[in-house]
C-alpha cells in the first residue's frame, strides 16, 4: 500500500469519581493545560486495556517480557531433543547475546533481559528453528547475510498489538519495529479539583466495649469528563501486517480503543463507562489531534459533555483550514446530544461499518494498481 491513510478517532466519555490511572503518590494523574490542571490517564494506561480487550476478544497479543529466554529455551529443547533443560537455557541466553541483547547483572536475574522485549510466540518458534538449523554459536561474527535473515523471521508473525504498538530494540536497532498506532494521553475538557474519600474499617469480632475503627485511610479521586484521541497509519498498518488483515486489523482496534478502559481501583468505584461521543475522520494527508478545543478549559454548571461537543466540533470545523477534506467524517453519539455533524450513526457496528468501508476500498485500489 502506498497511499497515505490515517484514520483519527475522537472520544469524549464522562468518568465518575474514579482513580483510574495512579501516580507515584496514588493520586490520580493529572496534567497542567490551558493553565489549568487536568485529570490524566497516560497513553500507556490506556494501550495496557486495549491488549486486555484484545485478549477478550480473543485476538492474540505478543509477549512483552525480560524472560525471552525462559520461551526460548521451551522452543530450543523442541527443535533439539538433545537439549536438556539446563543446556537449552545455557544455549538460549548465548544466542540471545550473540544478536546483542544485554542481560541484567544481579545475582538471581541473569536469565532476563535488561529490558523487556516483545515478541509473538510464532516468532520466538522460527528463531528457534532457525538457530538450530544454522548453529550460529559456531559462527566468530554473526555476519550481515545472518543478520538480515534473522530480521525476515522476526518480522513474520507479528500479532496484532505489535503492529499497532511496535517494538524498540535498544540493544539493536535493526530488530525494531514502527508502530502503526499513536495513542494520546488522555485529560478532561476542564478544571478538575481533587477530592479525598476518608475510610474506616471495623472488625467484625471485636466486642461493643471495643470503640473505634480496625482501620482508617484517604484515597483521592477525581470525577472527570475526559477527551481522548488516537490515530492509526493504515498504510504502515499494512506493512507491518499484510493487506489481507489489514481491515480487520483496523476494525479491531477502533472498536477495542473506543471500549476499553483501564481498571485502577474499579473494585473501589465501579467507574466503567461507555463513550458519550465518538468522532471518526478517515484522512489521506494528516492526522489531526482536535485537543486544541480544550485550551481553554470548558466551564459549565449542569455538565461538561455538551459543551465539550460544541468545543469539539466548532474545532474540527476551525482545522478545515488547515488540512484537506476528510474521506470520511462519522459520529456516534448518546441521543440526547446534538451535533453538528450530518454523518451521525445509532450504533457502534454501523461506525465500524463505514469506516471498514473507505478503508477496504483503499486497500483493494492499492492492490489492484499494483
Amino acid at each position: 500500500m502506498t497511499q497515505n491513510l490515517y484514520i483519527d478517532i475522537n472520544v469524549l466519555q464522562t468518568v465518575p469519581s474514579s482513580n483510574i490511572n495512579r501516580d507515584d503518590n496514588g493520586a490520580p494523574k493529572t496534567a497542567l493545560y490551558g493553565g489549568v490542571t487536568r485529570s490524566r490517564v497516560s497513553s500507556q494506561s490506556w494501550k495496557y486495556a486495549m491488549r486486555k480487550g484484545f485478549e477478550t476478544d480473543n485476538i492474540e497479543n505478543g509477549i512483552r517480557t525480560k524472560k525471552v529466554v525462559e520461551e526460548l529455551s521451551k522452543d530450543l529443547a523442541a527443535v533439539d531433543e538433545s537439549l536438556d533443560d539446563k543446556s537449552a537455557t545455557q544455549k538460549a541466553v548465548a544466542v540471545l547475546k550473540k544478536f546483542g541483547i544485554k542481560f541484567e547483572t544481579e545475582k538471581g536475574n541473569k536469565n532476563k533481559s535488561s529490558a523487556l522485549l516483545m515478541v509473538s510466540h510464532g516468532q520466538i518458534k522460527k528463531f528457534a528453528k532457525y538457530v538450530t538449523a544454522h548453529d550460529i554459536l559456531k559462527q566468530k561474527n554473526i555476519t550481515s547475510k545472518t543478520k538480515k535473515e534473522i530480521e525476515k523471521v522476526l518480522s513474520g508473525d507479528r500479532t496484532l498489538d505489535l503492529a499497532l504498538f511496535g517494538r524498540m530494540v535498544a540493544d539493536d536497532a535493526e530488530l525494531n519495529v514502527e508502530g502503526a498506532a499513536q495513542v494520546a494521553h488522555a485529560i478532561s475538557t476542564h478544571e478538575v479539583v481533587p477530592e479525598f474519600d476518608y475510610f474506616t474499617a471495623t472488625d467484625d469480632l471485636s466486642k461493643k466495649s471495643e470503640s473505634g475503627a480496625a482501620m482508617l485511610g484517604t484515597i483521592e479521586y477525581n470525577s472527570a469528563t475526559l477527551y481522548r484521541y488516537a490515530n492509526l497509519n493504515v498504510k504502515e498498518l499494512s506493512e507491518n501486517l499484510g493487506t489481507t488483515n489489514t481491515v480487520e486489523a483496523a476494525k479491531d482496534f477502533i472498536k477495542v480503543f473506543i471500549s476499553t478502559m483501564p481498571t485502577g481501583k474499579q473494585h473501589t468505584f465501579a467507574n466503567k463507562t461507555v463513550p458519550n461521543y465518538v468522532m471518526i475522520n478517515v484522512r489521506t494527508d494528516t492526522p489531526v489531534n482536535l485537543i486544541t478545543a480544550f485550551e481553554t478549559p470548558v466551564s459549565a454548571d449542569n455538565g461538561y459533555v455538551a459543551k465539550s461537543i460544541e468545543a469539539l466540533e466548532t474545532e474540527y470545523d476551525e482545522t478545515q483550514q488547515f488540512v484537506d477534506a476528510p474521506l470520511l467524517t462519522v459520529v456516534l453519539a448518546e441521543r440526547k446530544y446534538n451535533s453538528i455533524i450530518e454523518n451521525r450513526v445509532d450504533k457502534l457496528s454501523e461506525l465500524l461499518s463505514q469506516v471498514t468501508d473507505v478503508v477496504s476500498k483503499a486497500v483493494q485500489d492499492e492492490d489492484h494498481n499494483d
